[in-house]
């Protein structure tokens, strides 16, 4: 494996993509000997942190760099001594750490406990110190920071260490956000370790810490972290990628000529807007490669455009689609709909009279500071969130900018079984690069769920519920009943039904619909201590059960045609006091539909004699009644118990097979008065399980 390969950092040459405009390498000779020689002066920063010191500026102009100036003189006498397998002096990784968040933004809070994240852990200073010198902030974040580097980072130890790391995250986010920069600088100076130990970091950086930077929205260490991975794990295509980047280089870039194109055009409209030339990453180009073949000149690079206001992305995006040929199924929207990391932006893409395409990203200007730092530009989260500790000390840290994936992935790892279960089920989790909300309507309160795109009600049901969700027997969403198998959109609103009986559990399919890690979890672990339910299978299609009784007939209805029988239509089953049509069918008979059944429009279409009909003084009647309901034990004892309450006779009834836990039951029943139906339905209606009742 060529050095270059494993330590990008020593030919950044080679790699021109990686420098961000306006950006400052480190150069860790120079910091390692300022670092040496320490500061110059009492009152003045020292020379090690000038970098530093200029990056923070730039986002903040009136942050006090004293504090920074503390801790750094802290970090440096502590490190004192220690060094680097590369053989520069130890302080020069905090310092670098520092940089690359002092790049993305990070307020001062952040970079004070960035600067010190590896005194707790690697010499004689301790939290006390740190809390009594810098505040309660700084100490619970390089706290949290401390936990996560205790661990060892062995293949036996990973699941539990990045349990840890999810943890920390969960209580501050910049905990995490620290972790990455540490991670990004120790990926760049990755070539002094073995070949072996390089693939190990690399990989666990690619399965988690990738995907978390991701999801916390931090792009600029993403795609620098997926390069230096590239690098090492696939060294081959990643020399490929190198050259062809290489070798477009040498050729002339039509994208500069097109920016200008886009800049002519929105200086015309009157659009105060920065257009400027972004090119790929090497992952980016490899992508793209693989998915388009032979790449031309505008492939190695995309148009950002930055304006001032969400209504002038807009604005530029007709600009762009009336002056330019739009290439539509490129066209996105995340202004109107986010990503799930706080992304927002317009993507576009057209195509120039030269035959070129060009993608186009329109966003505004904070809309690009949190496209590039994710939550670190967010600055504190706790400002104005922090809980009182005389109200309640043991209260859990309110984080506005906790993402829903993350609170998911809070939750579930408390009940994860076992450290493999956890590792293979937060990498799935992580996998998901969506996510979608929901409404969710109990009847006494609203509320949203967050759930990953492709999530059942089961998931919503866990998710709202939790271990109660083994007694749920259904859903409504959007007001319609719907198996718990129905994937969920974005804006549904769901109504999950439990089951009043606490034997309830879920049924092993459950487990073929349900998304999140949560449910799955759950769902195994209730099935584990239930083997008898577990084993049980759906049993084979079987006949529908029927109780049929001796009665038949017209019930009350009479014809005005001497001696003919008269039958009741099934499709309607009228009573009294519908109003009612009779038509004459075959063998002499009358059929009674009810005067809006769809049938008597048919009757009369093919020629039916009708004959007048009216129902008798007497109240009784007959009528079929469907119950829809979930399957539970002794559901249909209670149904006829509740009928029999009512006084009615059943004539016929027939149970339909459970499908998805669904059953339907259909009687022909008595009444001794037409009057007591509404009162019938209601009762079978509240017997625990039955959802709804209506007539034929």
């Amino acid at each position: 494996m060529s050095a270059e390969a494993t330590n990008p950092e020593a030919h950044p040459e080679a790699r021109p993509e990686l420098r961000r405009r306006g950006r400052t390498r480190l150069d860790l000779r120079r910091l390692g000997r300022a670092a040496l020689l320490g500061p110059t002066s009492r009152d003045r920063l020292p020379d090690a942190i000038g970098h530093v010191a200029e990056a923070h500026r730039a986002h903040h102009p009136d942050a006090d760099l004293s504090i920074l100036r503390r801790a750094y003189l802290l970090a440096e006498t502590s490190h004192r001594g220690q060094m680097r397998k590369s053989g520069e002096p130890y302080i020069t990784h905090p310092l670098a750490v520092t940089l690359i968040l002092a790049e993305l933004g990070a307020e001062t809070t952040t970079l004070t406990a960035s600067l010190l994240h590896d005194t707790v852990e690697d010499t004689d200073v301790t939290l006390e110190q740190v809390r009594a010198e810098f505040g309660d902030e700084v100490c619970f974040i390089v706290d949290g920071v401390t936990k996560v580097e205790k661990i060892d980072y062995g293949a036996a130890a990973e699941p539990e260490t990045f349990r840890k790391m999810l943890v920390a995250t969960g209580n501050d986010v910049r905990v995490m956000s620290i972790k990455l920069a540490d991670r990004l600088h120790n990926m760049r100076t990755l070539g002094v370790m073995r070949p072996e130990k390089q693939a190990r970091i690399a990989k666990v950086t690619r399965d988690v810490l990738i995907p978390l930077a991701e999801r916390l929205g931090v792009q600029a260490l993403k795609t620098e972290l997926e390069d230096l991975v590239f690098a090492i794990l696939h060294p081959e295509e990643y020399e490929s990628t190198r050259a062809l980047i290489a070798a477009h280089a040498g050729e002339r870039d039509p994208l500069p000529a097109i920016a200008d194109s886009v800049r002519g055009v929105l200086r015309d409209a009157g659009i105060a807007a920065e257009v400027e030339v972004r090119p790929r990453h090497f992952v980016s180009v490899h992508r793209i490669s693989r998915t388009r073949g032979e790449l031309r000149g505008s492939d190695f690079g995309r148009i950002l455009v930055l304006v001032g206001e969400n209504a002038d992305c807009y604005a530029v995006l007709g600009e762009l689609h009336t002056c330019f040929t739009p290439v539509v199924s490129e066209f996105k929207d995340f202004i109107a709909t986010p990503k799930f990391n706080l992304y927002q932006s317009l993507h576009t893409a057209f195509a120039t009279p030269e035959g070129y395409v060009a993608e186009v990203i329109v966003r505004t200007r904070q809309m690009h500071r949190v496209a590039e730092a994710g939550v670190v530009a967010l600055g504190n989260p706790y400002a104005t969130a922090t809980p009182d500790p005389a109200t309640d000390p043991d209260e859990e840290r309110v984080d506005p900018t906790r993402p829903g994936w993350l609170s998911r992935l809070l939750d579930w790892q408390q009940s994860a079984p076992d450290p493999d279960t956890f590792w293979t089920v937060l990498r799935a989790e992580l996998a998901q690069d969506r996510e979608i909300t929901v409404f969710r309507d109990d009847g006494s309160a609203t509320g949203t769920i967050s759930l990953p795109a492709g999530a059942s009600c089961i998931d919503a049901a866990y998710a709202q519920h939790g271990e109660a969700a083994h007694g749920c027997i259904g859903a409504r969403v959007n007001g319609r009943l719907t198996s718990l198998s129905s994937a969920l959109s974005d804006g549904d609103t769901v109504q999950l039904l439990l089951a009043q009986d606490a034997s309830s559990g879920p049924a092993a399919e459950w487990l073929d619909h349900a998304r999140t890690p949560a449910a799955r979890i759950a769902i195994s672990s209730w099935l584990e201590s239930h083997p008898d339910r577990a084993m049980a299978t759906t049993s084979a299609a079987r006949a529908p059960l029927s109780v049929v009784g001796a009665r038949g007939g017209g019930g009350n209805a009479v014809a005005d045609l001497p001696d003919a029988t008269v039958r009741l239509a099934g499709c309607c089953t009228p009573v009294p006091p519908d109003a009612v049509a009779g038509f004459l069918v075959r063998g002499g008979a009358v059929t009674v539909h009810r005067i809006h059944c769809a049938a008597v429009a048919q009757m009369r279409a093919v020629g039916r004699t009708s004959v007048a009909v009216h129902w008798r003084a007497t109240a009784d009647c007959r009528v079929t009644l469907l119950a829809e309901s979930f399957g539970r034990p002794h559901l249909l004892a209670d149904l006829t118990e509740a009928i029999a309450r009512e006084g009615v006779e059943v004539v016929s009834a027939t149970v339909e097979p459970p499908v998805e836990q669904r059953v339907r039951h259909s009687y022909t029943l008595q009444l001794p008065d037409a009057a007591g139906l509404p009162a019938l339905m209601r009762a079978m209606r509240d017997v625990p399980g039955v959802y709804d009742v209506s007539r034929v």
